[in-house]
């Protein structure tokens, strides 16, 4: 494992961290609450330190699942988790996958984020996140004034903003790290998904901003195990994509061999080496599910890095489209 400080700050973060949503919000299929706190735990003895949560995941749990599964050993592991939305006032509302209701009043975040180190069972949080925010919570002054005392009072060591998908727009993110002291932007990037992320990078290397990623796996198309055939469970988020999402993937993924092949490396060690290839990212959180996959992935940095010709290859594949024509994608 490998290790990055998160931009300007003095905190530390393995390049391969864990991203808790996975096990913990029922999106990716259901884990019991020891299955899901021996993973984690496995990660640590793999090296991985970062595991980043959310305070709605599950409505609390994956915070709870990090208290389970680290208690004694805090001081071993970097936290970040989210804040913003309101599933306090109503917790079955928008329940799902649909968005909850939004507050950003500094009275209610102060209110969250104790709720979140009482579910945690800590005093304090590595990273404290923004979540899927829009322009008027950048813009509020209260707001980062707030933050700003929380990290004085010790209850936060860094705060930064994790933007969210199918949001209208990204000037919120390019805002957000123009007028306001970010130590991080988490965002979506990977081969296949690699705009409206790369913008950002410029910009995060200028203002000391480490970037972290998440779906650096394009939601497990980059992972190298569907087929044409592959189905999702109801419950499954993916099970909402149209099957279009799933043969278009397949046939880019072609164009990509050369990153693996004949170089002990699989397609997603490859994706997060790519990913991993930006120094501005300090982090990527693969969706983790299993062992055999974890063990994968914790193992990605150790393999060898791509070449420059590996990363102009593929940054021509993308200008092109990955050669797909209309014709390849069956209705």
């Amino acid at each position: 494992m490998q290790y990055r400080k998160l931009g300007n700050t003095d905190v530390e973060l393995s390049v391969v961290g864990f991203g808790v949503w996975t096990v913990s919000a029922g999106w990716w299929g259901e884990f019991s609450d020891d299955e899901a706190a021996n993973l984690l735990r496995r990660a640590l003895d793999l090296g991985i330190t970062f595991f980043d949560t959310g305070d709605t995941y599950g409505n609390g749990r994956g915070e709870t699942l990090l208290a389970q599964a680290f208690e004694g050993r805090r001081h071993e592991v970097v936290i970040g988790t989210k804040f913003g939305y309101d599933f306090y006032t109503d917790p079955e509302a928008n329940r799902g996958q649909r968005e909850r209701p939004h507050n950003w009043t500094p009275e209610f975040v102060r209110f969250a984020l104790e709720q979140s180190l009482r579910r945690l069972g800590t005093d304090y949080v590595d990273l404290y996140q923004l979540h899927n925010p829009r322009m008027d919570a950048i813009r509020r002054d209260d707001l980062f004034e707030l933050l700003e005392r929380l990290r004085d009072e010790g209850k936060i060591r860094a705060y930064g903003a994790a933007l969210g998908p199918a949001i209208g727009g990204t000037e919120h993110g390019d805002e957000a790290l123009a007028e306001r002291r970010l130590d991080a932007l988490q965002i979506i990037f990977n081969l296949l998904e690699q705009d409206p992320g790369r913008r950002f990078f410029p910009l995060a290397r200028e203002r000391g901003v480490g970037v972290l990623v998440r779906v650096p796996h394009s939601s497990g198309m980059l992972e190298g195990q569907y087929t044409p055939e592959t189905t999702f469970p109801a419950s499954d988020h993916r099970s909402h994509r149209p099957r279009e999402w799933l043969i278009e993937g397949l046939r880019k993924i072609e164009h990509l061999r050369f990153l693996h092949e004949g170089r002990d490396m699989t397609l997603g060690q490859a994706a997060l080496k790519w990913v991993l290839a930006e120094l501005s990212v300090t982090s990527a959180q693969p969706n983790i599910y299993n062992q055999d996959q974890l063990e994968e992935f914790a193992a990605a940095p150790d393999k060898p890095d791509l070449t420059p010709d590996d990363l102009d290859r593929v940054a021509e594949l993308y200008a092109r489209n990955f050669d797909l024509v209309e014709s390849e994608i069956p209705a």
